[in-house]
């Protein structure tokens, strides 16, 4: 028998029945629209960043006001996740993925109507409490109704959901700005959201929580501190994805900066970085996803966690145009493919009665504390030069590898309780 972060036991990998193993049209269904739903993170993140210069000519914003739009809009998806996480376990999945992603639609299409930076604010905030939904639901859905086996692949299809939004914000911001300006771009923002909404229209509880959802109807959040194990999965856990935010948060908005001041990279080349390295990232996601099927969770993190920390710093000292470019893809396929295996290992450390909540609370504690890397490295970057800022990125990497050795447990392919 096996324990889970609470201290319930529960049977070990490769227990269960052969038919639990074999995956139907429903389980694609459920991936599919937990896919579509974390786009909408993907999506929400790219527009802003594509329209934020002309957002600040129309509203005569400073850059500091301009940056507190992403602040805001940061902070509503931390609260918006911790809340709707908590909601998820006890009134459900479906339901409560079907309002994250109806409120986000709303009110990106409102963002298009704001007047000034007040009602933008307002709007951004109240659109990521929506959107800080998306990712610990989604994943929530696909771990409790997908096939042991096949958990952390099938996670990774929900990550990479997130790329192929910033690839869809790109698109938007190259058609729709040139015509209609940044409102037409939030505006049209509300369809993709929408249908997501509608892809969730058949979705039904998973039968696991119905079963434990009985005779409790309650959100103890205390499971997650209950036992010396769910303290350590949660400190661990939580440290982990502060990492994934950090690095990827600090890289994807400095790197394009350092290609541009540094090396003299153009416009057009540093797009091109951004494609490349996107493309890595998604290659990264799908073969994590097979490794930690394979392998087991911790050593496919300990593994792109180290590899992360060698290519972002090999990363730093390169000055060939040839060997960033496919460096870029190099370091994206490490420092994002983990991005497969979270929603696996968080819930398979935690029962059901607490399961969203806690992959809501530890992704988006993550997430408030990786917005830091922006600041941090341009803090940095005032003493020293900005690829050697960059470059100590690194150095988290290596914590987040001792953090998985020391407090993280393998639990693959295990039965959830």
């Amino acid at each position: 028998m096996g324990v889970s972060a609470s201290g319930v036991q529960v049977p070990k990998a490769g227990m269960e029945p052969e038919h639990k193993d074999r995956v139907t049209p429903y389980h694609w269904k459920v991936l599919w629209s937990s896919a579509i739903g974390y786009a909408m993170d993907g999506l929400d993140l790219m527009i802003l960043s594509m329209v934020l210069s002309a957002m600040i000519s129309d509203l005569h914003l400073t850059t500091a006001q301009a940056g507190g739009i992403a602040t805001v809009t940061l902070f509503g998806a931390v609260v918006g996740g911790i809340g709707f996480g908590m909601l998820a376990d006890a009134v459900g999945r479906v339901r409560t993925f079907t309002w994250s992603i109806v409120i986000f639609a709303v009110f990106t299409g409102l963002t298009a109507f704001a007047t000034n930076l007040t009602w933008v604010n307002v709007f951004r905030f109240i659109a990521g409490l929506g959107l800080g939904g998306e990712f610990g639901i989604g994943m929530t859905l696909v771990t409790e109704t997908w096939p042991a086996r096949y958990r952390a692949r099938a996670t990774s299809g929900v990550a990479l959901g997130f790329q192929v939004g910033v690839v869809l914000a790109i698109l938007t911001s190259l058609w729709i700005q040139p015509l209609f300006g940044w409102r037409g771009v939030f505006f049209v923002g509300i369809i993709p959201a929408l249908f997501a909404a509608w892809a969730r229209r058949s979705l039904k509880e998973p039968e696991l929580w119905q079963r434990r959802t009985k005779t409790r109807r309650s959100v103890p959040l205390a499971l997650l501190f209950n036992s010396p194990r769910a303290i350590a999965s949660t400190v661990g856990l939580t440290i982990l994805c502060s990492v994934q935010n950090f690095g990827y948060y600090g890289i994807m908005t400095w790197v394009p900066t350092m290609l541009a001041k540094q090396l003299g990279f153009s416009f057009n080349k540093s797009g091109l970085w951004t494609i490349v390295t996107v493309v890595g990232m998604m290659i990264g996601i799908v073969v994590f996803g097979w490794l930690a099927d394979r392998w087991g969770r911790r050593p496919s993190f300990i593994l792109f966690q180290l590899a992360s920390a060698a290519a972002v710093w090999l990363y730093t000292h390169q000055t060939i145009p040839v060997a960033l470019l496919i460096g870029g893809a190099i370091m994206g396929f490490f420092v994002n493919g983990m991005m497969a295996g979270y929603g696996a290992l968080i819930a398979e450390s935690y029962p059901t009665e607490v399961r969203s909540t806690a992959e809501n609370v530890t992704f988006n504690v993550g997430r408030a504390i990786g917005g830091f890397a922006p600041f941090v490295i341009g803090y940095l970057a005032l003493h020293q030069s900005l690829s050697s800022a960059i470059g100590l990125i690194s150095g988290v990497y290596v914590i987040a590898a001792l953090a998985t050795l020391l407090l993280i447990q393998e639990r693959k392919g295990a039965e959830l309780t």
